[in-house]
């Protein structure tokens, strides 16, 4: 007899206050699809693990972890905490579902994603799932439209022990650096990592680009303002005409800065303009894949 769906999902966080990560709201955008979540919550300057155990204590599953800030290439210790909530998920589940402390999953794309697990649980040439991908900027009514944003990408993976994260956790690989094979679904990560109060986002820029780069670089190219200045860094948005996730309304009420842009006035690069003509009229698409489609 065919066991039934077992998925957990799985994800990392500290932090989470400092920073205005929405990771409440991305926990629960998953808890519909899963039996628990497991959050590898790393030693914080705020009280991000009593937030985590306010969400639902009987279905997450608390990683008490400490990150090795001297892991500065390339972003390897967000790989790192990734790997350890990984290692806590159970290993009879036939699916993990992951989410980063800034991704939410809008309600109306939970029964494609469902149908999806069910439908390639027992085929085993399925390594995971791919996703498409919204990135908000600025506010939540406009999103990234230039081909630098990457389209795609893996949350939902076999917890068979070959699979862990690869480089700064935005994707996976399995056994020696290999490819994931993976299935295209029709379901979307809403990526809000640049969207936070603006002093928030300065001392996340300040914080994050530390987990790439040494002290002296961070002195020299990040901006000693004491917020950050959206307008200063656009490249090329539109305007979201969709809707947002159900659990993310009472954060967009609250948002209390102004982001006013107008899209007609963004410039392309030549780059840019040649991507999106390549894309858009011989279907060709030249971003970065870490992953094998299958069709």
């Amino acid at each position: 007899m065919d066991a039934p769906l077992k998925v957990i999902g799985f994800t990392f966080i500290r932090n989470a206050i400092l920073y205005d990560y929405p990771v409440v709201e991305s926990i629960r955008s998953i808890l519909p699809l899963v039996d628990h979540v497991v959050v590898a919550v790393g030693e914080s300057s705020d009280n991000t693990l009593e937030l985590i155990q306010s969400i639902d204590p009987e279905r997450i599953k608390i990683v008490s972890t400490r990150w090795d800030d001297s892991l500065r290439a390339g972003g390897r210790v967000l790989a790192a905490e990734t790997d350890k909530a990984l290692q806590a998920v159970d290993s009879d589940a036939h699916w993990a579902i992951y989410i980063q402390g800034d991704e939410v999953l809008h309600e109306k794309d939970h029964s494609a994603i469902r149908s999806a697990m069910e439908r390639y649980k027992n085929d085993t040439k399925v390594d995971g799932l791919l996703f498409n991908y919204l990135h908000f900027y600025g506010s939540y009514d406009f999103v990234g439209a230039s081909a630098n944003w990457y389209r795609n990408e893996i949350r939902c993976i076999r917890p068979n022990g070959r699979i862990y994260s690869f480089r700064d956790a935005q994707g996976f690989r399995k056994d020696d650096d290999q490819l994931l094979s993976v299935k295209a679904i029709d379901a979307c990560v809403y990526h809000y990592g640049w969207v936070k109060q603006p002093e928030a986002m300065q001392k996340k820029q300040v914080n994050f680009n530390k987990l790439w780069h040494d002290d002296a670089w961070v002195e020299q190219h990040i901006a000693k303002v004491d917020a950050f200045e959206y307008e200063k860094h656009v490249e090329y948005l539109a305007r979201f005409q969709g809707t947002h996730p159900a659990v993310m309304q009472a954060r967009i009420k609250a948002m209390q800065w102004q982001f006013n842009h107008d899209p007609s006035m963004d410039r392309r690069t030549v780059k840019n303009k040649l991507k999106d003509w390549l894309r858009t009229r011989l279907g060709l698409d030249f971003s970065y894949k870490n992953y094998r489609l299958l069709k």
